[in-house]
């Protein structure tokens, strides 16, 4: 893709007594207009910095007293991240992040096959190309975490260089509770339970995971609440609601675990497969029984804790309905959560928080 450069008004520091010593990109990362460490790196690499108006490589440059730095920083925008008028379901905005409720069919960056009508594109219309976190690389601005294209739900994206960084250490230490809702396949007796299985990579199909004890496999832990089952009829084995909380982010993580369980997420296409179930059994559903229901994170920047709820879609709201005749009784924990998957399917509109 080649890049498209957007300038940025060029800025000037003198080094002062109490600077001196400091590396160029620790230096940098202090000014006032960058957001970042690895902001100032890019710079430097991409040759933007001059110390006394020469240009500098290299990022452990040592100033001095009186050292003038300059820079121009200009963010390469990849062509092919256009910006596109896709309508965002904002549940929280400001300077630093934002949370938004994805729509199942709608891919999160621009990948092979997927290059336009992604989350980012809507982003860049919405915020502006230069405006959005770059650490996971020029061609996923604003991406802190993602969800699969056909996954529903609440997810955070990042304005910021600092904001995303932080957000995504608490993401890997666990201080980001995460919660979804699914429906699979069978009825599951126990009300909690665990599943503490490593994944990595299918050897059989590239594109997909597995639970194995490889060498590269990589540890992976869900935990799930119980919230509503569904007797079995003559043409299939029954479904159970259920709240899934993930401990760590592995690639189609839920999906593989309940896999793996023997209760595959109805609507999968990819490890629900079962072809000896009808197809009705998984209730006309075009897309995987999956939704990102819950997220509750610390705000990075202003400490405060910021909680979100989002009720399910439509389509899924509707494949719950046609089993409200054959429907047991609420877990405690499903009447905690009720008015996520008891809406009336004709209410799709959401009330801002």
């Amino acid at each position: 893709m080649n890049p498209a450069a957007i300038p940025m008004p060029e800025h000037s520091y003198i080094v002062s007594e109490g600077q001196q010593g400091s590396r160029l990109d620790a230096f940098l990362a202090d000014c006032a207009d960058v957001t970042s460490r690895a902001q100032a790196v890019r710079m430097i690499e991409k040759r933007q910095v001059s110390v006394n108006s020469h240009t500098v490589t290299s990022k452990r440059r040592v100033l001095l007293k009186d050292d003038q730095v300059v820079y121009n920083w200009q963010i390469e925008q990849p062509l092919a991240l256009i910006a596109q008028d896709i309508p965002l379901d904002i549940r929280y905005e400001d300077e630093y992040l934002l949370v938004i409720s994805k729509d199942a069919g709608i891919v999160v960056h621009p990948s092979h096959g997927h290059m336009q009508g992604t989350m980012v594109n809507a982003l860049i219309a919405h915020c502006g190309y230069g405006n959005l976190a770059q650490l996971q690389g020029e061609d996923r601005p604003g991406v802190v975490h993602r969800l699969d294209m056909d996954t529903s739900g609440l997810m955070i994206m990042a304005k910021d260089d600092n904001a995303g960084f932080a957000l995504q250490q608490a993401i890997r230490l666990r201080e980001v509770d995460r919660r979804y809702l699914t429906l699979v396949h069978g009825s599951i007796a126990a009300d909690t339970g665990l599943i503490d299985a490593p994944i990595g990579r299918s050897e059989k199909e590239r594109q997909c995971f597995e639970v194995t004890d490889r060498l590269r496999a990589k540890a992976a832990v869900t935990s799930f609440n119980v919230l509503k089952r569904y007797y079995n009829d003559a043409t299939d084995d029954g479904y159970t609601l259920l709240e899934c909380k993930l401990f760590s982010g592995r690639t189609h993580q839920i999906r593989v675990h309940m896999s793996y369980t023997g209760h595959p997420v109805v609507g999968d296409q990819v490890y629900g497969a079962n072809k000896r179930r009808r197809p009705h059994s998984d209730l006309d559903l075009e897309r995987q029984f999956l939704h990102s229901g819950i997220l509750e994170f610390v705000h990075p920047i202003s400490g405060e804790t910021l909680h979100f709820e989002d009720p399910l879609k439509a389509e899924l709201l509707e494949a719950l309905a046609s089993l409200s005749d054959r429907d047991s009784s609420l877990t405690t924990r499903g009447k905690e959560l009720q008015s996520l998957f008891e809406r009336d399917i004709r209410d799709t509109d959401h009330v801002l928080p």
